[in-house]
């Protein structure tokens, strides 16, 4: 009896050994992780009570590690980010905050459909911001990923946030990649970008609507929005047209696309204004064309997805 009591004692500790040993690898990983935190100024109480007892996620991991099945074509995408009941939402949204986006709107120049939009967008107008942890999801991600410095990074901005705005580390709560509350701000652009609207110092993109919308305009803002143009149109384009045009690198003005042979896409022809533009088809040769402008480019600086820019601009023309 006794011999199979020590049989059975090795078998669970040799069962026991390699995630014992995972675990301490994430220990001594966590310890000097602190330590780093400790020297960037994040103060002893924070490190403690946002750090002390966390550990890996394995949803995370499982997340990270998943490949999409395929890659979406850009008119599904758009079927699917700006589908109908999308656009009634924001319709609904817009007037539902018309005041409060308007307020906001006016003080950092920015249109509120476009507010409207990427809060749709990103979060389903603050439905699903996600329920992650962020300090934990971060802390996995920066321990295991494929991206382990850029995570490790605002794993630290993370902590500066509880250390500076005295947030509780169980509110920070968003995606499994660390995107935070209704704005979906990563702990950097949250540093930089996140602001208390009405200037109590508490910045709170989770739970108060008026910082979630003065947040987001004010990113725009500061990525060089502006107030009076758009974010581009559907356009047509001439049998000729030269592909080597296309792309956002090229730029000229609406003149010159007059020129050649750019028109709106009902035929009829180009604004008579002093802007500079380019042509994509990020549907690919077949798909449809859109003249793109300088908001264009703010929107590509939050997200560098030519079809994720095109959807918040397509969504914000619904609410027109």
């Amino acid at each position: 009896m006794l011999a199979r009591r020590i049989v059975l004692a090795v078998v669970l500790l040799l069962a026991a050994g390699p995630a014992s040993a995972e675990d301490a690898d994430f220990a001594a990983w966590l310890e000097a992780l602190k330590q780093e935190a400790l020297a960037a100024g994040i103060q002893p109480a924070t490190v403690a009570r946002a750090l002390d007892g966390i550990e890996p996620i394995p949803r995370v991991i499982e997340l990270d590690r998943r490949q999409p099945e395929k890659v979406r074509t850009y008119e599904d995408y758009l079927e699917h980010v700006v589908s109908a009941d999308r656009q009634r939402a924001a319709r609904e949204q817009l007037a539902r905050n018309r005041a409060l986006l308007d307020a906001v709107g006016q003080r950092y120049g920015v249109q509120p459909r476009f507010i409207v939009a990427l809060w749709g967008i990103e979060t389903s107008y603050g439905a699903d911001p996600g329920r992650f942890p962020v300090i934990g999801a971060l802390a996995t991600l920066a321990y295991e990923g494929r991206r382990g410095p850029f995570f490790r990074a605002e794993l630290v901005n993370a902590l500066r946030i509880v250390d500076q705005d005295g947030i509780d580390p169980a509110e920070l709560q968003g995606s499994w990649a660390g995107a935070m509350g209704q704005a979906q701000f990563m702990p950097s652009t949250f540093l930089t970008y996140a602001v208390s609207y009405s200037g109590d110092g508490k910045r709170d993109i989770w739970h108060r609507r008026e910082d979630v919308f003065a947040s987001m305009a004010n990113y725009l803002a500061q990525s060089g929005w502006r107030a009076d143009q758009t974010w581009g149109r559907v356009v047509r384009l001439p049998a000729n047209f030269d592909a080597s045009l296309l792309g956002i690198g090229v730029t000229k003005t609406l003149k010159e696309w007059r020129a050649l042979g750019v028109r709106r896409s009902d035929g009829g022809p180009l604004p008579v204004k002093d802007l500079t533009a380019s042509v994509l088809r990020p549907g690919g040769e077949e798909g449809r064309a859109i003249l793109v402008y300088d908001n264009f480019r703010a929107l590509l600086k939050w997200n560098n997805s030519s079809y994720f820019a095109s959807a918040v601009g397509f969504l914000a023309d619904s609410m027109e």
